[in-house]
């Protein structure tokens, strides 16, 4: 089977380094043959793959970076919308779920000929409730908000390729958030830019303005081979206790997967093998929490100086069944020290400033090729985009404007705490590498500090760049 795993964007690369991670364990191994495609040398919105089919569960369960599984249906040539429905039309859903389910279809173009998605959005699906008419003397509804099943396709200028969407809600919603504030950083790209950072965890971690904690979770469900998909897979059973402070999570066991209402994924040797990975992931977590047995082992902590966001990570660290209580104290970033005995360590962080939170232009600016039989959402207007490649004239245009907008937005005050800040990273964290994830192309030259690195990358659909500042040891006088 073919498939194509959904990232954000910038983190192809990493994406690349995870699915062979996940190729090459045991229990992947035992499922048949994997070959991941080469790493794409422009951005590309994904990773394509050809795999055994219960390669899906697997990656759903184990991939952090990913948004979304899609396995690949159909791909052929098309001129016009006709084409699309007879493509559509052709393929047995009937094999795959029924007319009781409900489904909700979504396309994504790049320099498509068509002059309306939505209308080639409306032939896909009259193409597949019209074949489970035929077949089955029912249609199925359609439900866009909490569809039972989820169809993409994406048009290229010349081709179409129609997907099953395998993994339902959003991957980066791992169920263990309880609250989200303005402009979250979403817990997929939080884990890539992990991945990025080559941070191991016999390294001490550190995150000065940590919010509501997705770096540091992110890191201790790493440290202690939590899978990212262990709640939604029921892997915690009757012992995962909700939070007390906890509001409605985003995802359950309840919800599950996409696979999961599939037909191909209810067989009984699929059922078994799914078993059979959780099983293999649990031990594999239980052998982890022999070797960090508390909070303290994990060298894992953050600050804040918002005591609602503490509070907060808190109850995110309960929800998310990682020991103890989270190491972190409400305090202002600029009085922050390095946990005692430690002379060198990663720092990561993403500041709150008010440019990643009012950007003009919004989502419809940012591009307009996505649409649905309804709004779609947000993950999947820019995600699902498959583009591959962006052009660099426009690139350094947006690049331009979003300069202007920081000098423009930014408080004066958040300015001069940006160039104490840096002072701070001088003189307090010699030795460490500190890493900083912003859409404020002029950070380095605020915090008074020449980055050694700079990765592009986006949070939804905000350009971003990650830099990375080696703090150099203070010389003994």
């Amino acid at each position: 089977m073919r498939f194509f795993v959904v990232c954000p964007g910038g983190l192809e690369q990493a994406l690349a380094q995870e699915l062979a991670s996940i190729a090459n364990r045991p229990d992947s191994k035992a499922l048949g043959t994997w070959v991941i495609d080469p790493t794409p040398t422009s951005p590309s919105g994904g990773i394509g793959l050809a795999a055994p089919i219960s390669a899906a569960m697997a990656l759903n369960l184990h991939s952090r970076i990913a948004s979304r599984v899609l396995l690949q249906m159909a791909q052929a040539p098309y001129r016009q919308e006709d084409d699309l429905y007879k493509l559509a039309s052709g393929l047995a859903w009937e094999d795959w779920f029924t007319s009781k389910q409900t489904l909700r279809v979504d396309v994504t173009a790049h320099r498509s000929p068509l002059k309306s998605l939505n209308f080639a959005t409306l032939k896909i699906k009259d193409a597949i409730v019209d074949r489970l008419r035929d077949v089955t003397g029912d249609r199925p509804s359609i439900d866009t908000a909490f569809p039972d099943i989820r169809v993409q396709a994406h048009l290229t200028a010349t081709q179409v390729t129609i997907y099953l969407d395998t993994s339902g809600e959003a991957l980066f919603k791992r169920g263990w958030r309880d609250e989200k504030g303005d402009a979250p950083l979403k817990e997929n790209l939080a884990a890539g830019i992990l991945l990025i950072t080559a941070w191991q965890p016999s390294q001490t971690l550190f995150d000065p303005m940590c919010g509501s904690g997705t770096f540091l979770i992110e890191a201790a469900q790493m440290a202690l081979a939590i899978p990212p998909g262990a709640i939604r897979a029921g892997m915690y059973g009757d012992d995962a206790k909700p939070s007390r402070l906890a509001y409605r999570p985003l995802v359950t066991s309840a919800h599950g997967f996409g696979f999961q209402r599939l037909k191909p994924f209810n067989e009984p040797a699929e059922q078994k093998r799914w078993v059979e990975l959780k099983e293999a992931a649990l031990a594999q977590m239980l052998a982890m929490r022999k070797q960090y047995p508390t909070v303290e082992s994990l060298g894992i902590s953050g600050g804040d100086i918002n005591e609602k966001l503490v509070s907060m990570f808190r109850g995110n660290w309960q929800r998310a069944q990682l020991p103890d209580q989270p190491i972190v104290r409400q305090i202002d970033a600029l009085a922050a020290k390095p946990p005692v005995d430690t002379k060198e360590g990663v720092m990561l962080l993403n500041p709150p400033y008010g440019e990643r939170l009012v950007i003009k232009g919004g989502r419809g600016q940012e591009r307009n090729q996505a649409t649905s039989i309804d709004e779609q959402e947000p993950e999947n207007r820019f995600e699902l985009n498959l583009e591959t490649g962006r052009q660099s004239a426009k690139r350094s245009s947006r690049e331009s404007l979003k300069k202007l907008q920081a000098q423009e937005e930014q408080d004066p005050k958040f300015v001069e705490f940006l160039r104490q800040f840096g002072q701070h990273l001088k003189d307090s964290f010699g030795g460490w590498n500190v890493y900083v994830l912003t859409a404020d192309m002029a950070l380095p030259g605020q915090l008074r500090i020449k980055e050694s690195k700079r990765t592009p990358l986006f949070n939804g659909p905000l350009e971003c760049r990650l830099f990375k500042f080696e703090m150099h040891s203070k010389r003994p006088s």
